[in-house]
């Protein structure tokens, strides 16, 4: 597995023009709905932070279609539906990247529910070969290994991956105010050959204001 996860990567830094944009977003919001949200529910039933990503980077690339895509021979092919891919690591080492269709037309609850699928699938060998293809735009999530940021290579001949690192808590000015606040940084790779970075900027702030209104999700 890491020599075909290292043959894919090589290839895709070599064909494709990368280039990378960070956002840092603060999901004071975000976390006080989660916990309020929670804690009227069983444990089974909670939404994980994991769950809002898919939902914000797949809102994001549906009003975005130029992130959501392929680059097919030599032209960018849009595609029709937004399949979010999400990194997972393997307990043995290694990782598998399956995904949620149409992520952006399902509710926040049956985006975690097909999140929660797709992990006890992938560790415990039992990945549907429906989930391993298709995806439209990946991404991956670093938080629980406490990396503040991640800098992606993207999956082709997807054209877009979005990185997530691990909420921390930093000085923030709020109203001409220093205070603290927990801040996550939001990382996108994308393919210059389809987007720049000011459509990627703007990309990045659509799913800041998502993280930034949660109740939209």
């Amino acid at each position: 597995m890491r020599s075909l996860i290292a043959e894919r990567m090589t290839t895709a830094n070599r064909e494709i023009p990368h280039y990378y944009l960070s956002r840092d977003i603060d999901v004071g919001a975000l976390d006080t709905w989660l916990a309020e949200r929670n804690e009227r529910r069983p444990i089974a039933e909670r939404i994980l932070p994991a769950a809002c990503f898919i939902r914000a980077v797949a809102l994001a690339a549906a009003r975005h279609r130029e992130l959501n895509g392929f680059w097919i021979g030599d032209r960018f092919e849009p595609a029709e539906s937004v399949n979010v891919a999400m990194a997972i690591s393997l307990r043995r080492g290694g990782l598998v990247t399956p995904h949620i269709e149409r992520a952006d037309e399902r509710s926040l609850d049956e985006v975690m529910a097909a999140l929660g699928e797709l992990v006890t699938a992938a560790r415990t060998g039992n990945l549907r070969a429906s989930w391993m293809t298709g995806a439209t735009i990946t991404i991956t999530h670093l938080g629980d290994s406490g990396a503040d940021l991640v800098h992606g290579v993207i999956s082709p001949p997807q054209v877009a991956l979005v990185g997530f690192g691990t909420v921390v808590q930093r000085p923030w000015a709020v109203d001409g105010m220093l205070t603290v606040r927990p801040v996550l940084t939001v990382t996108l790779a994308a393919d210059h050959r389809v987007s720049d970075g000011h459509r990627g900027g703007i990309y990045l702030s659509t799913i800041a204001t998502l993280l930034q209104r949660p109740e939209e999700l």
